[in-house]
């Protein structure tokens, strides 16, 4: 479909589109789409990864902004009884709609990098219908997603997304995949919701609002940076050091502190 759609990227859709055949092969060995599974495709494009989606015979759900392609996409799979396309921004669209049975979505997607964080938490609020997760998304961003406490990428956005998922970085792909080609490496990140937690957040505002405060200034302490919230007393009578700069934390830590915050 790539060859025959005549479509120029449009850089205010963050529009890079993926022609490389061996990735492709390699997102779809990773995905593994199989017949009659729930899975949408967010920014199908030129539809590098669609055609093989389509082919599975799963039930595809194309979400796609930009109008062009939309027609071109309804042209092109206006026979496949498959495939169902959604106008529409992926930052607004609801989820629910697809579905509302647990687990049973699967999401993909070559994410437009300038709309890849907002998204992630987006689809976190999804995450009860979720199965899992493959996106393409800036080598950088899948780095902070899956990075462990004491690294210095560790950040909100990795205790955030990993209290929800497991996060697995999976290959890196080198900007000639893309036309245009961007000008910074990509990777291929699976997040898969976890179905058990081994400590739940009480209040997940609280979470969110304390892990954004640790990390305001992340070369200050702990005590610094929480002082408006908890006491050194409090934090230190769950074991962590309030001297303990934030990237030092671990996720489960930062829900006790959290929990701690709401109380009973």
């Amino acid at each position: 479909m790539s060859n025959s759609l005549n479509h120029k990227a449009r850089k205010r859709f963050g529009q890079n589109f993926l022609h490389d055949p061996q990735v492709i092969q390699n997102i779809i060995q990773s995905i593994a789409p199989e017949q009659d599974q729930l899975i949408a495709e967010i920014g199908p494009g030129l539809g590098a990864l669609t055609e093989s989606l389509a082919s599975s015979g799963c039930q595809l759900k194309l979400i796609e902004l930009d109008r062009d392609l939309i027609a071109k996409l309804e042209t092109h799979y206006a026979s496949a009884s498959n495939v169902e396309i959604h106008p529409g921004d992926a930052l607004k669209f609801d989820f629910f709609s697809l579905s509302r049975a647990p687990h049973s979505l699967r999401l993909v997607g070559n994410l437009p990098y300038n709309i890849s964080t907002p998204l992630i938490f987006h689809l976190i609020d999804h995450v009860d219908i979720i199965q899992d997760m493959h996106f393409m998304l800036q080598k950088e961003v899948v780095e902070r997603l899956a990075a462990k406490p004491g690294n210095k990428n560790f950040g909100r956005l990795s205790v955030m997304v990993q209290y929800f998922c497991e996060v697995e970085n999976l290959f890196t792909v080198g900007p000639g995949a893309f036309n245009p080609a961007p000008k910074v490496d990509s990777a291929i990140v699976r997040l898969q919701p976890r179905k058990t937690k081994r400590i739940v957040a009480k209040d997940i505002k609280k979470l969110e609002m304390l892990v954004k405060k640790a990390f305001t200034q992340r070369r200050k302490t702990l005590r610094n940076n929480l002082k408006t919230l908890l006491s050194s007393e409090q934090i230190e009578s769950l074991n962590i050091d309030p001297s303990a700069r934030p990237e030092t934390l671990s996720t489960d830590q930062y829900v006790t502190l959290a929990n701690l915050l709401t109380g009973d």
